[in-house]
């Protein structure tokens, strides 16, 4: 698995983590009754300090990726000295052409879950659904994009362009 294909899986466990916490949090609590649907304050509130924690735990898993990463191939190639060692970590790390291109395509499929999200969190309000039930959607489908990003990001990777 190379250097972009592992940082990528990273990020989609990273994303799932943070979405996986946020409904277990959120939604724990409107199911024991703490919170009522029409409580924009909490629905709002809960999900900016998911998208901070998100933001915070992205950070620190990927400083420990790259971490372990460069423990990893130095264990590889204990043999070498630490020059080549760097030269070896630096080169896996190099983002060529595909790379750029793999991105955009997936990017492209993440932004085509967000943007049905978003049409899909609009729908719910002309159906006279309450307010919640459009923050989640939106909160939901951009969460989803970017995972579907990363997983197609995963395809294109091993499949190929």
């Amino acid at each position: 698995m190379s250097y972009q294909e592992k940082r990528t899986l990273t990020s989609m466990l990273a994303g799932i983590a943070v979405m996986v916490a946020y409904a277990l949090y959120a939604f724990g609590k409107f199911q024991k009754g703490l919170v009522e649907p029409s409580d924009l304050k909490f629905w709002a509130g809960a999900m900016l300090l998911f998208i901070g924690i998100g933001i915070v735990a992205s950070i620190i898993i990927m400083i420990l990726f790259h971490i372990l990463y460069a423990i990893g191939i130095a264990v590889k190639q204990r043999d070498c000295d630490e020059k080549m060692i760097n030269r070896t970590i630096e080169s896996s790390m190099v983002e060529d052409e595909m790379d750029k291109l793999i991105e955009l395509k997936s990017s492209r499929i993440g932004f085509i879950f967000a943007g049905i999200g978003f049409v899909g969190a609009l729908v719910s309000l002309v159906f006279e659904q309450p307010p919640m039930v459009m923050l989640n959607l939106l909160f939901f489908s951009f969460s989803v994009g970017s995972v579907a990003e990363g997983g197609f990001s995963l395809y294109y990777y091993r499949k190929g362009l």
